[in-house]
């Protein structure tokens, strides 16, 4: 029997996960492709350690999506990285390939600028990336790229590029136009919560964008909203990078 033949099993590796935009969006995409040996499940894992549990048989594996919060973890059993994956220090996207090897890439990136950028102004200079974890780091490559300056910011900030919430005067908000929460806070069930920042001194030159997309509005948009800036939430940018881990997984 060859490899193609087989079934082929893709999958989203994370913690509490029961949610997952991924696993719905691909089985929805092999039904419409008709691929029947194609199956997307959760690898709904309390501790990283278990993921070896999970690549020790790969004869079915073809495919990873890796969500909050092993994007940095999941490197150590990784065999390589795509030269993006390794600049930005994360990885959202694993490839089997033919020859049984780990290899790491991150579609974050692609994602999050693809969807950003038809509402960048030539104001948005400078952002805030609320939260430091593994998404957050796509985020300001993405930036950097783009030649957008930014700053982090985290209830305990290390290095220069780094802030605290305390920080956030009316002369840093009205100074970075852009600002982007990479941090679960908002996310449902809990959508009364949001990150805690000065809402009060945003306007309408700000572009707010929030990588939850459940609910639609999140808290932390609906305050950017009610001052007049532009807001976005992560929908769009789980499309397409799902779709450029489609295209690494079969390339």
């Amino acid at each position: 029997m060859t490899r193609e033949e087989k079934n082929k099993v893709f999958g989203l590796l994370g913690k509490d996960i029961s949610y997952s935009f991924s696993r719905g969006y691909f089985t929805d995409k092999f039904k419409e492709l008709k691929l029947k040996k194609n199956k997307y499940v959760n690898f709904d894992l309390q501790n990283i350690e278990e993921f070896e549990e999970v690549i020790k048989d790969r004869t079915h594996l073809a495919g990873i999506n890796v969500t909050i919060p092993y994007k940095q973890e999941v490197m150590q059993f990784l065999d390589k990285l795509d030269k993006t994956a390794k600049e930005i220090g994360a990885v959202n996207t694993i490839k089997f390939t033919k020859r049984g090897n780990l290899k790491g890439y991150n579609s974050d990136v692609v994602g999050f600028e693809n969807s950003i950028k038809p509402f960048l102004k030539k104001h948005h200079k400078r952002a805030l990336i609320l939260g430091t974890g593994g998404a957050s780091k796509a985020i300001a490559y993405a930036l950097k790229k783009n030649k957008i300056k930014y700053k982090f910011v985290s209830r305990n900030p290390e290095g220069k590029k780094q802030i605290s919430y305390n920080s956030l005067s009316e002369e840093v908000i009205i100074k970075h136009t852009v600002i982007i929460n990479s941090t679960p806070l908002g996310t449902s069930p809990n959508i009364e919560r949001c990150p805690n920042i000065p809402y009060q001194f945003l306007t309408k030159n700000h572009l707010l964008y929030d990588l939850i997309y459940n609910p639609e509005v999140t808290t932390f948009l609906s305050k950017g909203k009610e001052k007049g800036a532009t807001i976005k939430n992560g929908y769009e940018m789980l499309e397409l990078q799902a779709e450029e881990s489609w295209r690494i997984w079969n390339t």
